[in-house]
């Protein structure tokens, strides 16, 4: 079977009969592009690829505009395509609800928005949901072998993966974490997947969707200081992984990491080195020593593919002296990502 297709019309199926049957006759190429499939309320359908927005039609030939043939979403629509992504116990997922998704089997995540619910200062649900954005897992595997020939045993130093949105960074760190487990660039070591937001792993109903090796363990829905903590504590990792860094507590997660002797393979929201050093966070990230090297990819147009490296260190330099945009190791590797 074509995994691509499988993969695709998994995620069209929780969309109901009447949207999944004009997903399932788009054309294969176009299935392969597709990243998101956007569904508003009483609004067209949106398919979101790398290139741009579609909006699919009644006649089934997708067009860069709406007109009177584009396929709305009705709210009725809207609400039962909820209760099929919670499977009709909306109340068992109310702790994915309030971080704004919930994940679905073939590890496709389902981004919720509608009348946030506050309690105590907090938000503990929505509801009156108007929208619903399905992201296209796509699991490829090999697509860090790119990455781990320009780096190779710089992996153990720790690994610091930048770039902006959509940008393949998810993708890559899942390759990685299945490369390591299952000893394909050396020994095999022992990995542990801090999956707070749901996108490594995709587990769903506690089961990984994704193939991270047998050598792998996921704390699923756990933020990454606790999940740190955790690993070292309990686990003895060889290698954390562990997406979107940035916030306050995290330079002081990472830093007990590398304390205990496992190295560190993350992911930053950062387009550049300028946009990266500009972040009082990732200074603070790099000043830990956890990370030996910093890769930046490039945007959406080329996920996937590497456009320069640096050593962590010589980008901690750059920060008190020359422009940190004009040096670094380039690289047009790509990364298989697509």
């Amino acid at each position: 079977m074509d995994r691509k297709r499988n993969t695709f019309d998994s995620a069209a199926d929780v969309t109901g009969e009447r949207l999944s049957r004009y997903l399932r006759a788009l054309p294969q190429a176009l299935k392969n592009q597709i990243q998101e499939i956007r569904l508003r309320s009483d609004r067209p359908v949106c398919l979101c690829t790398g290139t741009g927005v579609l909006f699919l039609h009644k006649e089934g030939i997708p067009g860069r505009t709406a007109n009177s043939e584009s396929l709305a979403v009705f709210r009725e629509e809207i609400e039962e395509i909820f209760r099929r992504v919670c499977r009709y116990s909306v109340y068992s997922h109310q702790n994915e609800i309030k971080n704004g998704y919930v994940t679905i089997l073939g590890g496709h995540r389902v981004g919720i928005c509608g009348t946030m619910v506050y309690s105590g200062g907090e938000i503990s649900g929505i509801r009156e949901i108007s929208s619903l954005n399905i992201r296209i897992a796509r699991e490829i595997k090999g697509c860090a072998d790119t990455l781990i020939g320009r780096i190779g045993g710089e992996l153990t130093g720790g690994l610091l993966i930048a770039g902006p949105p959509a940008c393949g960074k998810t993708t890559l760190l899942r390759d990685l974490a299945r490369q390591l487990s299952e000893g394909i660039c050396g020994d095999t070591r022992k990995v542990v997947v801090i999956d707070e937001r749901g996108e490594i792993a995709a587990s769903c109903g506690g089961v990984p969707q994704n193939d991270l090796g047998p050598c792998c363990d996921v704390l699923d829905g756990c933020t990454k200081g606790d999940g740190i903590l955790q690993a070292v504590r309990s686990l003895s990792p060889d290698f954390i992984i562990c997406d979107e860094l940035g916030g306050e507590q995290d330079a002081a997660s990472v830093t007990e990491g590398l304390n205990a002797g496992a190295a560190v393979v993350a992911t930053i929201h950062a387009g550049n080195p300028r946009e990266l050093l500009g972040r009082r966070q990732a200074r603070r990230l790099l000043e830990t020593g956890a990370f030996r090297t910093v890769v930046f990819l490039e945007g959406r147009s080329g996920p996937g593919r590497i456009r320069e490296i640096w050593k962590a260190g010589d980008l901690l330099a750059e920060m008190d002296g020359s422009d940190p945009a004009a040096g670094g190791v380039r690289d047009g590797g790509v990364c298989g990502i697509a």
